[in-house]
């Protein structure tokens, strides 16, 4: 979770606890200028309660919600036996609601309907429990039924937005693997062909110069374990069944692309290794695609930035690429943070044996950062 995630939390949790205060208040006054003081102190105690399970829910939605709802229970047998104000007031029936739109949003459907369902058993127990009081009461028990509607209407409302972005997501991860498949598909199918002219040219030397037949042998035997290398780094992808990057996306390729991005968004300084560099066909196109989609956040979602910064540095372990921007910070970057480009980034970066990052910089700005492995010519 990012610094902007805590405090977009710690902000929520606190706007909530304010509304809940003055809730308390305001009932807590109503109750002492009708009924008296003394009245309302065990429906205040339950509703503070219930109140602050409303406010920790996150840690355990479940019990959380069937606590908050057994309390609320008890508060209306409580004005019941006791002739007291009618139960759940409105800061209690306030918290119910929070409890129940979070059990609805995110807990399992049995379970969430469960939940629901007790809290319209609540509504219904107030509602008998206000038929022998004065007609007055029947306005609590309208808030009441407002509230359980309301909870359940938005729980379902962001259960099914959720459920979008998380369907969203998959398919970007699914699409990302279908891209490198058909990469594989390449790599694999480029070395077979040379595999098959190198075996038809051993076939012919093998009785004009059988000498040279053991050259052929060896330079088929080369390409034969490249095919395999890169298709046990990218074939596992297929296990969950148009602006592609060209297939020598070398660092050539990326000035061509950074140059068509300083015709529209900042000014960009990119620093590459040598352009003889070789990498493996699946990291040259990783590293295109992840400053493409670098940049592309940059030019939707930092137009403050004064410049942007792409290094690319290559060493015998692996490659590493940078792209940082200088824009001040604030929430439109920041809830970007996660968008579905980086998913599918991070899916192809993973499922090479890398890493990557991305996030806001101490002072300002925001960087991408992805490390890819390049394995050994020689291992199997």
């Amino acid at each position: 979770m990012s610094i902007w995630d805590r405090l977009f939390g710690v902000a929520a949790t606190a706007g909530l606890a304010v509304v809940f205060l003055a809730a308390l208040g305001i009932e807590a006054v109503a109750i002492a200028q009708t009924w008296g003081a003394r009245y309302w102190l065990a429906g205040g105690a339950a509703a503070v309660v219930v109140c602050v399970l409303a406010l920790v829910r996150r840690r355990q939605r479940t019990w959380t919600a069937v606590a908050g709802l057994g309390i609320a229970g008890l508060a209306i047998a409580a004005a019941r036996v006791f002739h007291l104000p009618t139960e759940p007031g409105p800061a209690m029936a306030l918290a119910l609601a929070v409890l129940v739109a979070s059990a609805v949003r995110a807990l399992p459907p049995a379970r969430a309907g469960v939940l629901a369902a007790g809290g319209l058993t609540v509504v219904g127990g107030a509602y008998l429990a206000a038929r022998p009081h004065a007609s007055g009461a029947s306005g609590v028990v309208a808030m009441n039924v407002v509230a359980w509607l309301g909870a359940v209407t938005v729980g379902l409302a962001l259960r099914l937005l959720d459920e979008r972005a998380a369907a969203t997501a998959e398919k970007v991860r699914r699409d990302e693997r279908l891209e490198l498949a058909r990469e594989l598909h390449d790599v694999v199918a480029h070395h077979v062909t040379g595999m098959l002219i190198q075996a038809q040219a051993a076939h012919l030397l093998a009785h004009t110069n059988p000498g040279q037949v053991a050259e052929s042998l060896t330079g088929i035997e080369a390409a034969g374990a490249e095919a395999l290398r890169a298709m046990r780094r990218v074939v596992g992808l297929l296990r969950d069944a148009e602006d592609a990057p060209p297939a020598s996306a070398g660092p050539e390729q990326l000035g061509v692309l950074v140059g068509r991005f300083n015709r529209q968004g900042p000014p960009v300084r990119l620093q590459v290794p040598d352009e003889n560099a070789a990498w493996p066909p699946e990291v040259t196109s990783t590293v295109y695609r992840i400053v493409r989609e670098a940049l592309t956040n940059v030019a939707r979602h930092a137009p403050h930035a004064r410049g942007v910064t792409v290094t690319v540095d290559q060493n015998p372990a692996g490659v590493t690429v940078e792209v940082v921007d200088d824009a001040p910070p604030g929430p439109a970057r920041a809830s970007h943070r996660g968008g579905y480009g980086l998913i599918g980034m991070r899916e192809r970066v993973e499922t090479l044996g890398g890493t990557l990052h991305a996030g806001p910089r101490p002072d300002a700005g925001w960087s991408v950062l992805a490390t890819l492995p390049i394995h050994d010519g020689r291992s199997r």
